[in-house]
């Protein structure tokens, strides 16, 4: 981690390169210009950054690109206001800003010796796609890797060229999924909704960790059918980093009763947020 004496300040950074995930989804890979901060910056899986395109403001994401891969970051995101489409206006060469990181992490070290199983839906894929690098740059520390990921269409899903790699891994079962509708000719995936092709799948639980990151109504629905399977609450993590702002625990749009967002998580257990307020 490095620090700023000013901690609203960011550091420089030169985008490197910008990939179009889908129509509206870009992941930009993130240099930073001073060579100490490139050389001393560090984070954890689950973590997130503040993204700043001067004159326009910043943008909270997680970093998506996994710690066990130095020498840059990236950052997903879909243009949806004005800082992300001031962001999106940028190319390669250009200069925007970075603070961070920010928050917990992803207990990794915990996970050692288990199963793993990733649930993800759409533009939810970032926030688990770090832990899922990190865990495949070290494959002999864990047993079974199972990704569930799906999105209404086959031109929503991210990562397409990655999902390619891991689907001719033999040490990853990927199962990816379109809704009815999404599919077209040559779709080489399951058709139905991610609770659903996960119910289908039927992962085992013993020894195993599971990881869910989506739509709210995704994760409404995947706590029961994993709950079925015979996760426990404490073995079913999340990310909230859709519901933070400042990252600092300042402006107050993250909290959850006396949780914040950005200090507490962004990563929680099931089981701590279901101890949250109705409000979440």
């Amino acid at each position: 981690m490095c620090d700023n004496k000013n901690i609203y300040l960011p550091h420089l950074a030169t985008i490197e390169e910008i990939v179009d995930e889908t129509p509206d989804v870009r992941t930009l890979r993130l240099v930073f210009q001073d060579e100490q901060v490139r050389e001393n910056f560090s984070f954890r899986a689950g973590q997130f950054a503040e993204y700043s395109a001067f004159g326009a403001g910043e943008s909270t994401f997680c970093i998506a690109s996994s710690p066990t891969r130095k020498g840059y970051i990236e950052c997903c995101f879909r243009a949806t206001g004005r800082v992300t489409e001031s962001l999106r206006q940028l190319e390669v060469g250009d200069t925007m800003g970075v603070r961070g990181p920010y928050g917990n992490s992803f207990p990794i070290e915990e996970f050692e010796g288990k199963s793993l199983v990733f649930v993800a839906g759409g533009i939810a894929l970032p926030p688990l796609r770090t832990v899922i690098w990190n865990c495949l740059d070290l494959r002999d520390r864990f047993k079974d890797i199972t990704i569930v990921y799906g999105a209404r269409t086959e031109a929503d899903l991210v990562y397409k060229r990655e999902l390619e790699e891991w689907q001719e891994r033999g040490d990853v079962n990927l199962v990816k999924t379109v809704d009815p509708g999404g599919n077209g000719p040559d779709w080489d995936g399951k058709v139905g909704f991610v609770p659903t092709i996960l119910e289908e799948a039927t992962p085992s639980a013993q020894n195993t960790i599971a990881l869910v990151c989506g739509p709210p109504v995704m994760i409404k629905f995947t706590l029961p059918v994993l709950e079925r399977l015979g996760f426990t609450d404490d073995a079913i993590y999340t990310t909230l980093e859709n519901r933070m702002k400042c990252g600092l625990g300042k402006c107050g749009r993250c909290n959850v009763g006396n949780t914040y967002v950005c200090k507490d998580g962004p990563v929680f257990t099931a089981k701590q947020v279901k101890a949250m307020p109705q409000e979440f």
